[in-house]
Order: structure tokens, then sequence, then C-alpha cells
């Protein structure tokens, strides 16, 4: 059994958000808000939906590789959920790895202030307030 071609409307809808996707992508990379390395992910994930929302025959194909018959625009969804989730778990990876330098920072702050409070050179007010005892 052949898959279903993909409508017409919902090709130009994934494309034209997937064009938006990478444009939003470059203007967060422009502004500096959003880092390179993580860009990159963003940006082969974008480029790959415009692919495949453009090419209605490729799409179409690779539906029927996967035995999608009904709908082969679930792929698209397939494929942007599954990025989703490599994101989740490269962020969550990002996360723990920030929280134990955090601990290990928090420590050594806690170190030096007690061995500066010992010297009797802890100063009663820095700016930031980091190390404020009143």
């Amino acid at each position: 059994m052949i898959a279903t071609q993909t409508p017409l409307k919902v090709s130009i809808a994934a494309t034209a958000a997937s064009i938006v996707l990478v444009l939003v992508v470059f203007e967060l990379m422009r502004s500096r808000r959003l880092r390179e390395r993580y860009a990159l992910l963003w940006l082969l994930t974008g480029f790959v939906l415009v692919a495949l929302s453009a090419w209605r025959g490729g799409l179409n194909t690779i539906a029927g590789w996967l035995g999608v018959r009904g709908y082969p625009p679930a792929v698209l969804f397939a494929v942007g959920l599954l990025f989703v989730i490599l994101v989740l778990l490269h962020y969550s990876t990002v996360i723990s790895r920030l929280s134990d330098q955090n601990v290990i920072l928090a420590q050594r702050i806690a170190l030096l202030e007690l061995e500066l409070g010992e010297r009797g050179e802890l100063p009663r007010s820095v700016p930031g307030k980091i190390l404020d005892r009143t």
C-alpha cells in the first residue's frame, strides 16, 4: 500500500513554519541570545524540516519507509519531537554539570571567607554584597 500524498496546504504551512524557525534562530544568534554551539542544533533541525516540508515526494517516500501510510506529515511531527527530546536531554546534562559546578564554587567561596575571617582580613562590605556579614 502506497502512502497518501501530503496535502499542498500542509506542505506550505510546514515549510513556512520551518523557515520562520530558521530565521528566529538566526535572529537569536545575531542578538547574542543564543550561542552558536546550541544554534547549530536548532539550525540543523530547521533545515531538515524545511527540506522535508518543501520536498513533498521525499516526505512521502520517507513516510512509506517508516510505515506511515495514512498521513505522511506525521513524519514531520515525529522528527520535531525527536529533536525536542534530544535537546532536552542535552540541556539536562548541561544543567546538571552547572549545578555541580555551582556547589563546588559555593564551597570554595565559603572556604575563602573562612580563611579571610581567621586572618581578620574579611571586608565588612563588598560591592555586590557577596561577602557581607552584617
